[in-house]
């Protein structure tokens, strides 16, 4: 193409491919170096025309901004031949000037894939990584929809490509409805992920005659949508076996145009290129690996998740009674934290919590109760306050104490016919009744009283007394050792004035918080997991310093996670199957005594007033 530069003002730039620009006098100082530089650069060649009385290259241009020059006058051969050479070095500017831009697009097609496989590798949450593939994939080629089928295994072990998710630009209304389609040649989708190869189509509608796949048009039928070009990408593992495949729908000129008539898909849409193709097929491959990372995270997600509840199920077999208790823990602590995420008033409407600290917060309220593993078993099930081998040997004790005096009765009247004969014997076996009757009264009683104290209840002050009283009586054995009815280790459970455990038990019950902490902080848990063992530490502390073990204070003492959990732990606690000792409260009564102890200081009254609103209580009875 020739040009030439006569009018201030004119477009100064290359056309499609080389241009050669005559530069007469007339024009030329309405021309900056500059713009004739920008010209040059991008595929231009400059002849400057010269005047008859200026033979040499002009003054006020730059010799290296010439591709040739022609001082006036100048015949046809001359022209020609500064032609050719303007020509020449505007072709190899031209040259250079697409293979800049070659190479800018593919460094920038490299960065947009390498950003691509950096989000794709760190995102962990599945569906969100479906999500990303297509939206992806659609940004990369300019489509206006994208569709991802992924291989599943069917109970009879067939393999079958399922319609996972799909994204339409120009329709996002369009609803998501999952099926499967089998893995033939029969489907386009089935096709690809059959060959192991992409498949490009300029229309699907006209597709070629010895075709062995067909298009199924009454998704376009439904949704009034017209399928044009199409790229069907298969995905495949490490292993090259075929994971799913990748369907990018209608390239576009204009990435952002919408495709909303006939007129619009003949406009906008265009064939997908073998470029757009490499493009495809490299991310198809990024998203296989993430795809398959990611699943195998989920697979070592569940795997840890079964030995946790494995783990916890095996330590609450050591007392039956509190089955099922970590795991109502659990689930009620996380639906009050989502609860919480949702909340748009209050104390709390500030606070949010990510998924991955959800799923902290669910394993530390499974594990909250690890620790006893480290607690005796006997402690652990403790009904009553005596163990049931010690209220045993109090039994033996009180039926030997109670033959005993069966013996004596029967040996004095005996003795007394050997003596006396039958002269007063009457009146004597009255007496000898009377005291035997006497003896097997406070014996029953001594029975009596040892067994309604065993209960976990408050213990009155008289029994108390009176079990004092008992530690003082003696009686023989069958050696002739004079031994006490009940021993001072049994008089001080016995004596205990509430529940079953002693103090020393009590701290040793206690002590399973810290026995938790210990063995959670040897776990080598990951960067988004490393606050379980603090926040399960804490779910017996109260915000007044009244709970245990480090008797902490206040909400910046004991974490927001760690609140919640010890209201779904006192909740559940509360409303859990009657135990030996304790009956199970209905749920207003347990909510009306949680409230008291919020009232008292001891538990966080925001957090419970979410707890009620949200109905988290009723979780369990709704699962």
């Amino acid at each position: 193409m020739v040009a030439e530069l006569v009018a201030p003002g004119s477009i100064l730039e290359a056309a499609n491919g080389p241009t050669v620009l005559v530069s007469v006098p007339e024009s030329r100082s309405s021309f900056s170096d500059a713009q004739l530089r920008g010209f040059i650069d991008s595929g231009g060649g400059i002849i400057a025309i010269g005047t008859e009385n200026e033979p040499d290259i002009p003054a006020d241009m730059d010799d290296d901004l010439l591709a040739a020059y022609l001082p006036r006058p100048y015949g046809t051969r001359q022209l020609l031949l500064a032609l050719k050479t303007a020509y020449r070095e505007a072709a190899a500017r031209a040259d250079s000037m697409r293979a800049r831009k070659e190479a800018a697009l593919r460094t920038r097609e490299i960065g947009e894939l390498t950003e691509i496989g950096m989000a794709l590798s760190t995102e962990h949450d599945y569906e969100e990584l479906q999500n990303l593939i297509l939206s992806r994939a659609r940004e990369l080629t300019s489509s206006d929809a994208a569709s991802l089928y992924l291989v599943e295994t069917t109970d009879t072990q067939s393999r079958v490509l399922r319609f996972k998710l799909s994204q339409t630009h120009s329709r996002p209304d369009i609803p998501l409805v999952e099926f499967t389609i089998p893995i033939d040649r029969k489907s386009i989708a089935g096709y690809a992920a059959t060959t192991n190869r992409p498949l490009r189509i300029d229309d699907a509608y006209y597709l070629a005659p010895d075709a062995e796949y067909t298009i199924n048009r009454s998704f376009d039928k439904k949704y009034g949508y017209r399928t044009k070009s199409m790229l069907t990408i298969p995905m495949a593992d490490h292993n090259e076996e075929v994971i799913g495949v990748l369907q990018l729908i209608n390239r576009k000129r204009d990435f952002e145009a919408l495709l909303d008539t006939p007129e619009d898909i003949n406009a906008q849409v265009v064939p997908y290129s073998v470029r757009s193709e490499g493009l495809g097929k490299a991310l198809a491959g990024q998203a296989a690996v993430s795809i398959e990372n990611s699943l195998l995270y989920q697979e070592i997600e569940r795997l840890f998740e079964g030995f946790v509840r494995a783990s916890v199920h095996a330590i609450e077999q050591r007392d039956p009674t509190t089955f099922g208790h970590s795991g109502r823990v659990a689930d009620k602590t996380e639906a009050l934290a989502q609860a919480v995420d949702r909340s748009s008033s209050g104390a709390y409407r500030n606070v949010t919590f990510s998924h991955k600290e959800l799923r902290e917060i669910k394993y530390a309220g499974l594990l909250h109760d690890f620790g006893k593993v480290g607690v005796r078993e006997k402690v652990l099930v403790k009904a009553r306050k005596l163990y049931e081998h010690d209220l045993e040997s109090v039994k033996q004790r009180y039926a030997f104490i109670h033959r005993t005096e069966e013996r004596e009765f029967f040996r004095k009247r005996t003795e007394y016919l050997e003596s006396k004969g039958r002269a007063g014997y009457a009146e004597q076996v009255k007496t000898l009744q009377q005291q035997y009757d006497d003896r097997i009264r406070d014996l029953d009683n001594f029975m009596q009283l040892v067994l309604s104290s065993n209960e976990p209840t408050v213990l009155p002050e008289e029994s108390s007394t009176e079990l004092a009283q008992y530690a003082e009586k003696y009686f023989e054995d069958l050696d002739g050792t004079e031994r006490q009815y009940l021993t001072q280790d049994e008089v001080q459970f016995l004596r205990i004035s509430k529940g079953s455990l002693d103090a020393t038990e009590r701290l040793e019950i206690e002590s399973h918080v810290t026995h938790t902490y210990k063995f959670l902080q040897r776990i080598p848990w990951t960067k988004d997991m490393k606050a379980i063992p603090g926040i399960a530490w804490g779910h017996h502390e109260k915000l007044n310093g009244s709970g245990y073990p480090r008797r902490l204070q206040g909400a910046k003492q004991i974490p927001i996670q760690t609140r919640m959990m010890t209201i779904a732990d006192i909740y559940d606690a509360l409303t859990a199957a009657d135990r030996p000792y304790k009956k199970r409260l209905e749920p207003q009564r347990a909510l009306d005594i949680i409230s008291y102890e919020v009232k008292d200081g001891q538990l966080d009254g925001g957090l419970f007033e979410i707890f009620v609103e949200a109905e988290v209580f009723k979780r369990e009875e709704e699962a």
